[in-house]
């Protein structure tokens, strides 16, 4: 048995699906939905460790782009992957709940929580929930070692124009910093999100009909 099959043999994960960090080298995995630093403000159901998963075919270029990335210093680091169709049902409950004004200066400043569905930034129906949709950024290495995120203009899952790839307010070193990852992503088959940055889809997903609902653990 190849060390592939052997490691799907073991894997507690459906068949297709592998655990991201264990195909791709060096990923900084973040995974803001398992702890309360994000949107929300709170863990997201669904998400019981910090793992990245994806379909094989979805991590397979992804560390095409990691090795591609690498030869100019950089690194990808990793805020989401699958989501479960649990974490889209919290998401929605949560719109129904009123609005936090620390989460929503930092998020949302210029819309309500109830109307990030209607303008399409949150999905009530997710891409993630495939399992071949990814949230990411580039990082560098600073003096001491440490990973250090390239400027992209915005934090990640920031709701508002500013956060759109073609934004044309961003200074000149985030504008390049943001090509500079949608590049590198569409060269190993991802597609852009036009209003998020960080949003990647792979083009021939697996399972473009299909969105699932096991845990993240």
């Amino acid at each position: 048995m190849t060390t592939a099959a052997a490691r799907a043999a073991a894997s507690p994960l459906p068949e297709a699906f592998v655990y991201a960090d264990e195909v791709v080298p060096d990923l900084v995995v973040e995974l803001s939905y398992v702890g309360a630093d994000n949107f929300l403000g709170e863990p997201v159901d669904g998400y019981e460790a910090r793992r990245v998963i994806l379909t094989a075919p979805a991590a397979e270029a992804l560390r095409l782009v990691q090795d591609d990335v690498r030869g100019s210093g950089l690194r990808l680091k990793i805020f989401d992957a699958y989501r479960p169709e649990r974490a889209v049902r919290h998401f929605l409950r949560w719109a129904e709940t009123p609005d936090d004004p620390a989460i929503r200066r930092l998020y949302h400043p210029d819309m309500a929580k109830r109307d990030l569905f209607d303008k399409g930034y949150v999905a009530k129906r997710s891409s993630h929930s495939r399992g071949s949709t990814v949230d990411l950024t580039l990082v560098a290495s600073d003096a001491g070692g440490g990973p250090v995120e390239l400027d992209m203009g915005t934090r990640f899952d920031f709701f508002g124009p500013e956060s759109w790839p073609a934004y044309a307010g961003l200074a000149g070193p985030q504008r390049a910093n943001r090509l500079l990852l949608r590049l590198a992503m569409e060269r190993r088959g991802f597609a852009p999100f036009a209003m998020e940055w960080w949003h990647f889809t792979l083009r021939d997903e697996p399972f473009p009909d299909t969105y699932f609902d096991f845990p993240v653990r």
